[in-house]
């Protein structure tokens, strides 16, 4: 039986389904933190395979090679510079008042008709450098007062905010789930950028536009008078002397310029010239990042009157959650690593080449159950890129090939948000929906951005 389950096909791929059934039942039966169960499964399942325990965790002597500290360190020495810096971005921007400039600046320029497209807009910009969640808690009120001013359902505007937020979320960089996963799967950001973009907004038009616009129809949820309340007050503490939007949106944009630059630099200049070591350079992700994040700290920070004391505030309250999604990832990692080691990885490859089943499809029905099961997007990500990531290692898959891959993931990760989805309950609060208008509306919606992201990523693939 232990031969068997060691080395045998049938054995490692009930291996392979024994971990991942372990992982849900501690984290949804037993409310196991993500990043203890990713690291309790992973060592059960490398003891389990029979991995030496010096492989497995080293000696008392020497440690650093290890599947667990290598594991760890592998993956957050990649990503825990950009996650970092990217929050620290988001957090400048949203204190400066950025997101009020941008979103009322769309307000105006589209008219009241096209308020819900200028909301989906500001979502979709704001939504780069900002978490889902703040972006919520941020541009919410301005919902409010567009919905109470157009005379129709919250639905109608809050949808398309959500969507823009939403698929930023998931594709795009320099949020946790498609960083970890592109360095879970060594691919650039600039491939992961693009694809995302290709993968994200066709999802946020079906899902953000067209789906909104058709159930807002049928749900009608009028904006509540403590809502109203709350945003009057809140327009009331506005940031004085507000930045412009082309501030707002350069400082947006230069990282992701960077980024790309460095990227088709990469592809296009001479290895070894100085241009090329230039592009390399300034296109270097956490490079990047870091350039923004001064530019953001002295023209929107020093130079509209924020106290270093208050920046300093801002940076600790800012970073605080990120230490968590460190972990997590951190642990993801590892399980990934046991995982590779075991040999499921060339297992599972050669039963999808019988099967005729794609990786990438594959790849998008476990992210979906992942998802489903225990309802963070951010742990979807890095627990199915973890199982994917040995079955890919030796398909010799191109940089696009990969960052398609990462897009399907992502677009799983998204799928049916309900119950046990934090974000479920932010958004039925900060709207005022009930639990089956939340589900009709925003469970729907994340649906549709789920299939159309992983219907891009597929068609896509067909030509790269």
């Amino acid at each position: 039986m232990i031969d068997w389950l060691q080395h045998q096909t049938g054995g490692l791929l009930t291996l392979s389904a024994i971990s991942i059934a372990l992982l849900l039942i501690m984290i949804i039966r037993f409310k196991v933190e993500p990043f203890i169960a990713l690291l309790i499964a992973g060592l059960l399942v490398a003891l389990a395979a029979g991995l030496p325990v010096e492989t497995l965790v080293g000696s008392a002597q020497k440690a650093s090679g290890s599947l667990l500290e290598g594991g760890f360190g592998g993956i957050l020495g990649h990503i825990a510079s950009i996650i970092g810096l990217g929050t620290l971005l988001g957090a400048i921007l949203e204190a400066s008042g950025g997101a009020q400039v941008l979103t009322g600046s769309l307000l105006k320029a589209f008219g009241e008709k096209r308020a819900p497209l200028a909301m989906g807009l500001a979502g979709l910009i704001f939504g780069v450098p900002v978490f889902f969640d703040i972006g919520i808690f941020v541009l919410a009120p301005l919902v409010y007062v567009a919905a109470k001013q157009g005379g129709k359902s919250i639905v109608l505007y809050a949808m398309p905010l959500l969507a823009g937020l939403s698929v930023m979320h998931a594709f795009m960089p320099p949020h946790p789930g498609p960083v970890a996963a592109a360095g879970l799967l060594h691919v650039g950001l600039g491939w992961i950028i693009i694809m995302g973009l290709a993968c994200a907004i066709p999802a946020w038009f079906v899902g953000g536009i067209l789906y909104s616009t058709w159930i807002a129809k049928r749900v009608n949820v009028p904006v509540p008078e403590e809502m109203l309340a709350a945003a009057e007050e809140a327009r009331g503490d506005d940031v004085k002397n507000p930045p412009s939007l082309g501030l707002v949106l350069g400082i947006i944009a230069i990282p992701l310029v960077l980024i790309l630059a460095g990227t088709f630099g990469s592809i296009l200049l001479s290895k070894g010239s100085r241009l090329y070591g230039v592009f390399t350079f300034f296109g270097t992700p956490a490079v990047a990042l870091t350039i923004a994040v001064l530019l953001a700290t002295y023209l929107l920070g020093y130079r509209r009157g924020m106290t270093r004391d208050q920046l300093t505030e801002l940076t600790g309250k800012s970073l605080r959650p990120v230490g968590m999604i460190l972990l997590v990832v951190g642990a993801g990692g590892f399980f990934g690593a046991v995982l590779s080691a075991t040999g499921v990885g060339k297992v599972l490859a050669t039963s999808l080449a019988d099967m005729g089943l794609p990786v990438i499809a594959l790849a998008y029905v476990i992210s979906c159950g992942m998802r489903i099961a225990q309802g963070s997007a951010t742990v979807a990500i890095v627990t199915t890129t973890g199982i994917v990531a040995p079955v890919v290692a030796d398909l010799n898959y191109s940089q696009p090939q990969l960052a398609l891959l990462v897009m399907s993931i992502a677009s799983g990760s998204i799928i049916a948000s309900h119950v046990n989805d934090g974000g479920f309950w932010i958004v039925s609060r900060y709207f005022g929906l009930s639990v089956k208008e939340t589900l009709q509306t925003w469970t729907v919606l994340e649906t549709v951005l789920s299939v159309v992201g992983f219907i891009m990523a597929s068609l896509i693939s067909l030509v790269v």
